[in-house]
């Protein structure tokens, strides 16, 4: 049985037979992947009144440890958005009185954010059935196929340059 992309790859090897579409295979199922697991994780998320990347946000800093503080700039880099993004959802948060923001006392220029006990309490609420979802939406990989599906798509980041800094 074939996928969507199955049908993609086909219609290329029709209409330019000298083509090798292989990469479109990869990025193509990679990237419908990605959209249809988002789509999921945000039908889960809406469960428990967050967004994915407000779940994000909270789950960075509850895996920070105590005291669930990091600065905005850690937070800006452990989500992979710029500054500016950051800004706009950190208000959002703090609004929501999920987080708190203030001047760190150590470096003026920069902000300590922090878990707030209600930002603590959501997070927690919606961890445990986020683990349980995507274990649902990955139930048709055996435990052996996601773990090399897992040393792949390392393998593929680390050579995109996602390494840990």
């Amino acid at each position: 049985m074939g996928d969507n992309v199955d049908r993609v790859l086909e219609q290329w090897r029709t209409e330019k037979p000298g083509l090798d579409a292989a990469p479109m295979g990869v990025v193509g199922r990679v990237q419908r992947a990605a959209r249809l697991l988002e789509r999921e994780l945000a039908d889960h998320f809406a469960t428990h009144g967050l967004q994915l990347w407000e779940f994000d946000i909270l789950a960075t800093l509850l895996r920070s440890g105590s005291p669930y503080r990091l600065t905005a700039g850690a937070l800006s880099s452990a989500s992979m958005i710029t500054s500016g993004a950051m800004t706009n959802r950190l208000n959002r948060l703090v609004a929501r009185e999920l987080v708190t923001r203030e001047t760190d006392p150590d470096n003026r220029r920069s902000l300590l954010i922090t878990l707030t006990e209600e930002g603590h309490r959501t997070v927690e609420a919606a961890l445990e059935g986020h683990v349980a979802n995507e274990a649902r939406l990955l139930a048709g990989l055996s435990g052996p196929d996601q773990g090399r599906l897992a040393d792949l798509l390392r393998e593929l980041l680390t050579g995109l340059g996602d390494v840990p800094r």
